[in-house]
């Protein structure tokens, strides 16, 4: 019997024509603009709409989506308190979303002061899609990335596997 963790190697999904490999992106990671209509909806309407969005790109990721703030609805956004520190990014802080009577606890996170090559993106905001109603890129409803603990977007223009469902965690 092995100590430790079992390293399954994943087996990247070619992608078709149109797609991007999550096994394409960078490590560390990196942050680009995009011009994609990105749209959340909790409570029943649209909280944030943007098409001055960023995207983090990381390898075995789906990218997630930041929406600068003036682009999210005023007053959904509730500081929660705590928060986190990711290798690339750095000191992450959460806010629960808050739309009419529901309420998501650190349902979306920012970085307010990241490391350099993240500056671009400093206060912008991006949401866990599962708890949402629903989240879209370009009209394209997205699935969230399983596991719960990373935020990213799957859309029809990504291949995987994609980290975060179980027997991920060491890839």
């Amino acid at each position: 019997m092995r100590d430790g963790p079992t390293l399954n190697r994943p087996v990247p999904i070619p992608p078709a024509p149109g797609q991007e490999s999550v096994w394409d992106y960078p490590r560390p990671a990196i942050c680009e603009p995009t011009q994609s209509l990105l749209e959340v909806v909790l409570g029943g309407r649209t909280i944030a709409r943007t098409c001055r969005g960023f995207r983090v790109l990381e390898t075995s990721h789906p990218p997630s989506y930041y929406f600068p703030p003036e682009d999210v609805e005023t007053g959904v956004l509730v500081p929660a308190g705590g928060g986190s520190i990711c290798e690339w990014k750095g000191q992450a802080a959460y806010f629960d979303v808050v739309a009419g009577d529901v309420r998501v606890p650190r349902g979306a996170w920012s970085y307010p002061r990241p490391t350099a090559p993240f500056r671009p993106m400093a206060g912008y905001v991006t949401f866990y899609p599962a708890p949402m109603e629903a989240c879209f890129v370009d009209g394209e409803r997205v699935v969230p990335q399983e596991g719960g603990f990373y935020g990213g977007w799957i859309t029809s223009k990504v291949a995987g596997p994609f980290k975060g469902g179980p027997g991920t965690r060491f890839w």
